[in-house]
């Protein structure tokens, strides 16, 4: 009871609209100001200085020393931060969901899996922050892949959801389909693509398109927020 009446405050146009337009701001900010403090190296040249944004990954902002040595407290707490405010963010989001699909069983089932998902994408989230690259190259890695491969099928699941109903228009099932199709892509990237350790230009093409897809999942959710801020009548 207690739990439903928790998810139950969580449809409003607070929770719906303005925390995420807030809270994914934040996240590309603090993002930014992480790589400003960012000493420098990577994976190839410990002694660049600074942040290249084709040649550094977003988790190199989160290790305990950055590449060439240095102290990396800064750009590390800035890091941890993000993607802990984007965890939680996503967490609520998609907790309050699938309660606009209740009126038919099958509908709601898929929102609630893809819900499901979403979680196992935020704790994935909060994990990749809470594992240093340097520190635990391999839960790191772990946490960091799976975030992508939860919110596929979360997705998908709302694709399917939002083509079945009324509760938003079309246009939102598509942005939804485009946003699968990209992270199917990308997880393609991860497992067929050559190591970024291979050569400078295998690490440039892991790098940009790991920014594209963080760029396109930081979008696809904006883009939602504007579904739910033209229904106000369902919040």
């Amino acid at each position: 009871m207690i739990f439903e009446r928790f998810i139950h405050y969580l449809k409003n146009i607070t929770m719906l609209v303005i925390l995420p337009r807030v809270f994914i701001s934040a996240f590309i900010l603090l993002q930014i100001a992480a790589m400003i403090t960012y000493p420098g190296g990577t994976i190839l040249d410990k002694t660049t200085v600074g942040y290249y944004f084709t040649l550094n990954f977003f988790s190199d902002l989160g290790t305990y020393t950055a590449y060439n040595g240095a102290n990396n407290f800064f750009s590390l707490s800035l890091f941890v931060i993000s993607l802990t405010l984007a965890g939680f963010t996503f967490t609520f989001y998609y907790l309050a969901l699938p309660q606009f699909f209740k009126d038919q069983k099958t509908n709601y089932y898929i929102a609630i899996l893809g819900t499901i998902f979403a979680l196992g994408g935020s704790i994935s989230m909060i994990g990749t922050a809470f594992t240093p690259g340097d520190l635990y190259p391999s839960p790191h890695d772990l946490f960091a892949n799976w975030i992508f491969r939860f919110f596929l099928v979360t997705s998908f699941c709302y694709t399917i959801v939002i083509f079945r109903t009324s509760v938003l228009p079309n246009k939102y099932a598509l942005g939804y389909a485009v946003f699968t199709l990209m992270i199917a892509m990308y997880i393609g990237v991860l497992e067929l693509a050559p190591s970024p350790f291979l050569s400078h230009s295998a690490l440039v093409f892991n790098v940009v398109t790991q920014k594209l897809i963080v760029l396109v999942f930081c979008l696809a959710i904006m883009y939602q927020t504007f579904g739910f801020s033209s229904r106000k009548d369902l919040l």
